[in-house]
């Protein structure tokens, strides 16, 4: 019998990142308020965020595992939101040009049957080119990337953008570390490519 699977989250570069380890799932879009509290580190509010999504998506289904994540980009000790618009999209970029941004991405697992959740913050650092104005607005125009974080998309032209990545899984960057989720399902019984089907 397989465990039931749930990703706590709408997001569709999550859903196809957990297809990728050949477990079927269920998706359920938690709604919870994601602000951060006062003094609350990048670190901890990844932590309590991913928490908080995996076991309201939990309260929706009898059994199984459900999986939250959540993340945020830092630089210079500040927390970068979405940019929404082009002219905030310069910015950041402008920003960044030359610069590390690290991403620290939560994941947790909440066991229904169980009531325990097992989460982990995985850090991610992106190292940027010396870049112009002209490259940030081509690449702007061309992959508008106002709902992601830092503004831009690594899994597609982005990646023009960097010298180096740095971190154990280049999923985390798009937002689901799963080397670290298969590590974290075996120890809730789930052994991958035991389970995976075709």
């Amino acid at each position: 019998m397989k465990t039931p699977i749930i990703l706590a989250s709408s997001s569709p570069f999550r859903q196809q990142i957990l297809k990728k380890i050949a477990l079927p799932f269920a998706s359920f879009s938690p709604d919870i308020d994601e602000s951060s509290l006062e003094g609350e580190s990048p670190q901890s509010l990844v932590h309590r965020l991913s928490e908080n999504k995996a076991q309201e998506a939990a309260k929706h289904f009898s059994d199984g595992l459900a999986i939250g994540s959540d993340q945020v980009a830092v630089f210079n000790n500040k927390v970068l939101g979405k940019p929404h618009t082009k002219e905030n999209a310069i910015k950041q970029l402008s920003l960044f040009s030359g610069q590390c941004v690290t991403f620290y991405t939560g994941l947790s697992v909440f066991c229904i049957e169980e009531q325990r959740s097992i989460t982990k913050v995985v850090p991610f650092k992106v190292y940027f080119r010396e870049l112009t104005e002209t490259q940030i607005s081509n690449y702007l125009d061309l992959e508008q990337p106002y709902n992601c974080a830092g503004s831009f998309k690594s899994e597609g032209l982005g990646i023009c953008l960097f010298n180096k990545l740095e971190g154990e899984d280049p999923n985390t960057l798009i937002g689901l570390p799963l080397i670290e989720l298969t590590k974290i399902l075996a120890e809730f019984g789930v052994d991958v490519l035991s389970q995976a089907s075709q």
